[in-house]
């Protein structure tokens, strides 16, 4: 490979759709989703709840086999199809090369066994240790991810522990095989402040520490600004925007991402006193307007954007796209004094 050409990316998603089927209609829950991740990079992925950001990830690691889903598109990771492999495959790829973070870790972790007996057997399985070599190894992660008197600790039951101590053994039985893409979905969630930022303390040395990628589930975007390299903002299952962080936060084109970044506290300068809210909420579904789906909620709605869905794809700069009609129109996002969706920054 020549010196100025660039590597591949690690992962390559390509027009990934997520669609239902119910009383025999077609639902489709994600739609055309694409973005790439590159070695040791950390790609935020963040929007409301219910935009479809679990059940992308869901997809990718081939988690959702409810009667009625069809997954189409393309995930190559290391030059393999995610979304074509077999079962087999898939299963001996998932722990070891590709891992995650779930939710909620209480509910992810099995209640009768305990923590340790769970760690060990994925190091048992995909690494092939003794059950002497895989307590000991356990033991060690736990204690790497600063757990607390990690023997005792991997003899506990899951509801024995603090929610930070069970996010932590969480992180420690994503890492165990040294993966080389770790998805994190809502690492964060109900946690208090300071263990908040432990936590994205400890995602940020991934990939110094264990070389890992990351893809970064969140709705915070004050976790994305500490953590994330590149963003992409996900609405009603479709790509609103996406850039590298600092572009998309300085300039951010879409309402949408505007109107979340309105959202989060200035750091300097007057305090509003409230902040800035979006009215409504996301369409269900089956319930998206023909147009765009942000229309309803969009303070700068005008006619073009009623009657088609916005453009996939517009570029408005380096590798930054947005799916808008005024960035496509040529016209900048207009600034309204008072506006639900002027960005605080």
């Amino acid at each position: 490979m020549l010196a100025n050409t660039p590597a591949p990316p690690l992962l390559e998603v390509r027009d990934l759709c997520v669609s239902f089927t119910s009383r025999g209609q077609v639902i489709p829950i994600v739609e055309n989703i694409s973005f790439s991740i590159g070695d040791r990079e950390i790609l935020g992925l963040v929007g409301e709840s219910g935009s479809g950001k679990s059940i992308t990830a869901m997809a990718l690691m081939g988690l959702i086999d409810a009667p009625g889903v069809h997954v189409t598109g393309s995930a190559r990771f290391r030059g393999r199809d995610l979304l074509a492999l077999p079962d087999r495959q898939l299963r001996a790829l998932r722990g070891r090369e590709v891992a995650m973070i779930f939710q909620d870790p209480m509910t992810a972790f099995t209640p009768v066994y305990t923590i340790g007996w769970q760690i060990d057997e994925q190091l048992r399985v995909h690494q092939r240790l003794s059950r002497r070599q895989a307590r000991a190894r356990t033991v060690e992660l736990l204690g790497e991810m600063g757990v607390p008197d990690p023997a005792n600790t991997a003899n506990r039951y899951p509801h024995q522990l603090s929610g930070g101590l069970r996010q932590r053994a969480m992180i420690a039985m994503a890492l165990s095989c040294n993966p080389s893409l770790l998805i994190a979905d809502e690492p964060t969630t109900a946690l208090d402040v300071t263990v908040q930022a432990q936590i994205l303390e400890l995602m940020r040395n991934l990939r110094t520490t264990y070389g890992s990628s990351v893809l970064l589930i969140t709705h915070d975007m004050g976790v994305v600004a500490e953590t994330c390299d590149s963003t992409l903002v996900l609405y009603s299952g479709r790509v609103a925007e996406t850039g590298t962080t600092r572009d998309l936060f300085a300039h951010p084109q879409h309402p949408y991402t505007a109107a979340l970044l309105a959202s989060i506290p200035p750091m300097s300068g007057p305090r509003p006193d409230r902040l800035p809210a979006i009215p409504g909420g996301p369409p269900q579904p089956m319930e998206r307007p023909v147009g765009c789906a942000f229309a309803p909620r969009c303070a700068h709605t005008h006619a073009t954007c009623l009657p088609a869905p916005p453009p996939r794809f517009c570029t408005v700069g380096p590798g930054h796209t947005v799916a808008c009609v005024l960035p496509a129109e040529g016209a900048p996002l207009p600034p309204r004094s008072g506006s639900s969706t002027s960005p605080v920054l």
